[in-house]
């Protein structure tokens, strides 16, 4: 069995472990925000991710891309109703506002799901290199606990469209801190998400579409709530999470189950050490005792978390980082459909046409990575690595 750098047996190339694992190397977004899955490119002079996907699309065949879309949908769809159904609803006079513990019972039930299935596989998976995955951990830990929390003050569909604007932060911080350069269209790009997402959020006068209705919220600007901040605060560590990914993708090599396993395992010690310092751990149990229904629902909605994950890595695996991000995409769109229709989210015009800036954004984003997919596949390795984010 290969083993990653720093092991008693020396560096072992990432082509090279891809090949024996079956597995891509560490994906931006895939295990690291279980809601939007997408991936880096291969590193500096590999022929990496779309040879790889080539080749997987041979063996694969369509069966296996209409499960993986499938997978990703449905348990991502079954994910959204259950987090909105846990957050937002009413158990009796009170609601479920224990974020921290809902994330950290995710994460367990993540870690534990890819240890199985490495055990299963014969995988072997570790916690190695603490430093870097501890800092990781700890960027997945606000971003998630941030979006979560931001449900107690907005609606859902408002949460997934203000992180569909993920591409906003990921430029910004590979422009400031990974120094990387990107052609003009990416600006128009996400100039056109933040114009989209900035109609959906402005508030009308007498509008409180995108808020909870009962909550009187102190606004920034006219139309930015706490819930609003706390999407923006999420967004950030998103974008300081995709250059620590990269750092570590650079460096080291790891299967995705590697990583799915080491950042819910760092991810989950961190959160039950603030649940306990907190109190909201007891809390919760509280809750629970008062509310026994909503354990089956925390349940399912980790389980959901974690298959959909692995759906997640088998596509990027089998079909590259482009087909996984038109499957998460679409995903993203039935969810604020379905949440409008099922939970009675009611939009309005202008905030409908800014659901399609935004989409129309990450779908042009989508197409041009393809175009720039077909030119390099056409071409000699580049040796240069770019971003289909």
């Amino acid at each position: 069995m290969a083993s990653v750098p720093g092991s008693p047996n020396g560096i072992v190339h990432r082509t090279s472990i891809a090949k024996e694992l079956g597995e891509m190397v560490v994906e931006r977004d895939g295990p690291v925000d279980p809601e939007f899955g997408e991936s880096l490119p291969p590193a500096a002079g590999e022929k990496g991710g779309q040879e790889e996907a080539k080749e997987g699309r041979g063996q694969g065949g369509a069966w296996l891309g209409a499960v993986c879309f499938f997978g990703i949908f449905f348990s991502y769809f079954i994910y959204a109703l259950l987090q909105e159904k846990i957050t937002k609803r009413n158990f009796g006079d009170e609601r479920f506002h224990f974020f921290m513990v809902l994330v950290g019972i995710q994460c367990v039930i993540n870690a534990a799901f890819a240890k199985i299935i490495c055990l299963w596989t014969g995988k072997e998976v570790s916690l190695k290199p603490y430093r870097l995955f501890s800092v990781l951990s700890f960027t997945y830990v606000g971003a998630m606990v941030s979006s979560n929390s931001a449900l107690a003050y907005i609606t859902y569909p408002t949460q997934v469209l203000g992180k569909s604007a993920k591409p906003i932060p990921v430029l910004m911080f590979g422009v400031v801190l990974g120094r990387k350069t990107y052609p003009l269209v990416k600006y128009l790009i996400v100039l056109l998400i933040v114009v989209g997402v900035a109609l959906f959020l402005y508030k009308d006068g007498g509008s409180g579409s995108h808020s909870n209705g009962d909550v009187d919220q102190w606004r920034l600007f006219h139309f930015l709530g706490l819930g609003e901040i706390l999407v923006i605060v999420s967004l950030i560590f998103d974008g300081i999470t995709g250059v620590i990914q990269e750092r570590l993708r650079s460096k080291f090599s790891v299967h995705a189950l590697y990583m799915m396993y080491a950042v819910n395992v760092y991810s989950a010690v961190y959160l039950a050490v603030c649940v306990v310092l907190s109190g909201e751990g007891l809390e919760a149990v509280g809750f629970v005792q008062r509310h026994p229904t909503v354990i089956l629902n925390i349940l399912v909605f980790g389980v959901s978390s974690a298959i959909g994950q692995y759906f997640i890595f088998t596509t990027i695996t089998n079909f590259g980082p482009l087909t996984c991000s038109i499957f998460t995409t679409t995903r993203k769109f039935f969810t604020i459909l379905a949440s409008v229709v099922i939970f009675g989210n009611a939009l309005v015009t202008r905030q409908w046409a800014g659901v399609l800036l935004v989409f129309l954004g990450l779908g042009l984003d989508i197409f041009l990575g393809k175009g720039k997919t077909a030119a390099k596949s056409n071409g000699p390795a580049s040796g240069t690595t770019t971003s289909s984010a």
